[in-house]
C-alpha cells in the first residue's frame, strides 16, 4: 500500500482530490461536531419511541406518551366555543343600547365585530371600512338606509337587493340602456344633477331636464333631490356620491342604474354575532344617522 499523500504545508493528509492546483486536506472534525452528531442522533431515537413518528399502512406509531396534536387543536376549539358561547348568549339576550351602555359588554361586541368583519365585509368596505368605488363608507354618518343601530342591524341581517324575503329594495332604473331616454336627455339631466349638488351647470340644459327630472327622478329622490331613506333614493344635494361625483359618472349611473347587492347574514351568523358586527359599525361610524349619497349598503 502506497503512503498517503501529505501537504507540504501543514503536513495533514490529503484526500487525493485536486481542483485547479487546489488539494483537498483530509482534516479530522472538530469534536465538540462529532458529539453534537451524535447526540442528535440519540435525541432522533427517544423522539421516535415518545412521540408519534413512523407512517404506517394504516396509520403511525402513536409514542409511548401518545401525543396527538390533533386531539390539543379539538380540545382548545371546544374550550373557545364554551367561552364564545357565553358571551353570544350575553350578546343575544341584551339589547342593542344595552350593549353600548355597558363597557364590558361593548368591548366583548367590538372585538366579535371587527373579527367577523374582517372576515367578512372588509373585502368590499375596505379593512377600515372606508369603502370604494361602488362599496359604501362605513366611517362616515351618511346612510341610505339609515344609521341607527336598529337600521344598521335590519341591513345586516336582510341585505340589499338579496335573497331574503325582506331584503332592502331600491331599484335605480336604466333610462338610457333600457331606452327610456336618448343620449340627450341623458346628458342634459346630468346636468341638472350636477346642479343639484351645488356645482356650476349648464343653464339650457339645467332647464331643459327640469321636467325630465320632475317626470323621472323626483318620485324617489324628492323634488328637492334630498332623496328618501324609506325607499333607499340617495341625496343629490351632498357631496357624497357612491359611483363618483364627475359628469362621465353620474350620467353612466342615469344610463346604466348600477345597482349594488349586498349579502344577507342572516342565515351566516346567529344573531348575536349580527348585533356585534352592528354595534362595530355604528362606534366606528360614530353613531350619526344622516341619510344621503354614501350608504351602509349599496
Amino acid at each position: 500500500m502506497s503512503e498517503p499523500e501529505r501537504d507540504d504545508h501543514s503536513g495533514v493528509e490529503t484526500t487525493g482530490h485536486e481542483w485547479d492546483g487546489i488539494r483537498e486536506l483530509d482534516n479530522p472534525l472538530p469534536r465538540w461536531w462529532l458529539w453534537v452528531f451524535y447526540g442528535s442522533i440519540v435525541v432522533a431515537v427517544v423522539y421516535w419511541i415518545l412521540m408519534p413518528a413512523w407512517p404506517g399502512l394504516k396509520g403511525y406509531t402513536p409514542g409511548v406518551l401518545r401525543q396527538s396534536d390533533r386531539a390539543d387543536v379539538a380540545e382548545q376549539l371546544q374550550a373557545l366555543q364554551v367561552q364564545r358561547g357565553r358571551g353570544e348568549t350575553m350578546l343575544a339576550t341584551a339589547s342593542l343600547q344595552q350593549i353600548e351602555a355597558d363597557p364590558d359588554l361593548q368591548a366583548h361586541a367590538l372585538s366579535v365585530g371587527q373579527s367577523v368583519f374582517g372576515d367578512n365585509c372588509a373585502t368590499c368596505h375596505g379593512a377600515g371600512g372606508g369603502g370604494a368605488r361602488g362599496y359604501p363608507n362605513l366611517r362616515d354618518d351618511v346612510w341610505l338606509w339609515g344609521g341607527s343601530l336598529e337600521e344598521i342591524e335590519h341591513t345586516l341581517r336582510v341585505g340589499v337587493r338579496s335573497a331574503h324575503p325582506e331584503t332592502r329594495t331600491s331599484q335605480m332604473p336604466a333610462f338610457g340602456r333600457d331606452g327610456m331616454l336618448n343620449a340627450a336627455q341623458v346628458s342634459d339631466l346630468t346636468e341638472y344633477v350636477v346642479r343639484l349638488s351645488g356645482r356650476p351647470a349648464d343653464a339650457a340644459a339645467v332647464g331643459r331636464a327640469q321636467q325630465l327630472y320632475a317626470d323621472n327622478c323626483a318620485a324617489c329622490h324628492t323634488p328637492t333631490g334630498v332623496g328618501d331613506r324609506l325607499l333607499g333614493a340617495p341625496d343629490l344635494t351632498d357631496r357624497e356620491w357612491l359611483y363618483g361625483s364627475d359628469r362621465n359618472s353620474i350620467r353612466g349611473q342615469i344610463h346604466n342604474g348600477r345597482n349594488g347587492v349586498m349579502p344577507t347574514w342572516e342565515g351566516r351568523f346567529s344573531p348575536g354575532v349580527i348585533k356585534a358586527l352592528a354595534v362595530y359599525v355604528h362606534v366606528n361610524a360614530g353613531g350619526g344617522e344622516a341619510s344621503g349619497a354614501a350608504a351602509a349598503a349599496p
